[in-house]
């Protein structure tokens, strides 16, 4: 017969801690009656035994206990509201909360941050799913990486100086087109968004190509007269063909530097309020008969 094994043995076995095991046995040992009848009488006989269901349901009730309670638990009220701002007002997330917190609408602490609210919809807490969303569903969480360019349209975005990413100052400019009909002559939009308060500034020019787009920005320069050095300290694009003279049309006035190739989260700022534009001016609608007040 073998041995008994130590608590330490028993420890090493189970993979657990000595006091995990004595609470799991603590929590699960239960009182049982076992009864006899002898000459007619019952007698009832007490005893402790373990039991693994018995250990697992105390064990399920400390865990519930010791979570803290979700906000939305208690705070139906703020739930509806913001089902109804995402579903039919098609609000975003963000802009619920900070609605909400500003116009003091609910009790603060019923108010979950936008991460939370985010959480919330993926767990299906809410009646709003993503694709009731504008923009969640177009968020990739493949990981990025940089190609190199094939065409080479001036300095590159690395070298573009610290202070641009920080966003501490005011003139650093991301730069794209939004395009309509895909087939066939149109106009384009050319859409310019200050990294900082993200400022945005939309322009109608004749088409997606570099002479619309120069023509466009001369305009801008001869309205600014010389502060647009000031304005416009630094801009960046991608390596479209509508924006090959970018360079040479802005040297020695504003510095322009270039992303990689499909890397649109290097221009992160431009791209997110482009998506803004296209729920007013869907893919595939005339530049030329909309209107800029369409977005406004």
């Amino acid at each position: 017969m073998d041995a008994p094994l130590s608590n330490r043995q028993i420890d090493k076995k189970l993979d657990r801690s000595h006091q995990t095991i004595n609470t799991e046995i603590k929590d699960g040992t239960v009182r049982q009656i076992k009864r006899q009848i002898q000459n007619g009488k019952a007698y009832d006989y007490e005893y402790f035994s373990y039991s693994a269901a018995a250990g697992q349901t105390a064990y399920e009730k400390a865990r519930e206990s010791s979570r803290k309670k979700p906000k939305w638990v208690d705070a139906p009220d703020f739930m509806a509201y913001a089902d109804q701002q995402m579903k039919q007002e098609k609000r975003s997330p963000d802009v619920v909360v900070h609605h909400a917190k500003k116009n003091n609408l609910f009790p603060h602490e019923s108010i979950p941050c936008p991460t939370t609210l985010y959480n919330y919809i993926d767990d299906c807490l809410m009646e709003t799913q993503n694709i009731d969303l504008c923009l969640k569903t177009r968020r990739s969480t493949k990981a990025s990486r940089n190609r190199k360019n094939k065409t080479i349209l001036g300095e590159l975005i690395e070298k573009r100086p610290e202070i641009v990413d920080k966003r501490e100052r005011f003139g650093d400019w991301e730069i794209d087109t939004v395009n309509g009909l895909r087939c066939g002559k149109d106009e384009a939009l050319l859409t310019l968004t200050e990294r900082k308060n993200r400022y945005e500034m939309i322009l109608k020019i004749d088409g997606k190509t570099s002479d619309s787009v120069n023509r466009s920005l001369t305009t801008l320069q001869e309205a600014a007269v010389k502060n647009f050095s000031q304005l416009f300290k630094t801009i960046t694009s991608d390596n479209s063909v509508e924006f090959s003279g970018l360079t040479e049309l802005l040297q020695g006035i504003t510095d322009v530097y270039f992303t990689h190739p499909y890397s649109s989260w290097e221009r992160g700022t431009n791209e997110n309020h482009n998506g803004i534009i296209r729920r007013f001016i869907p893919k595939g609608t005339r530049i030329a008969e909309v209107s800029l007040r369409t977005i406004q």
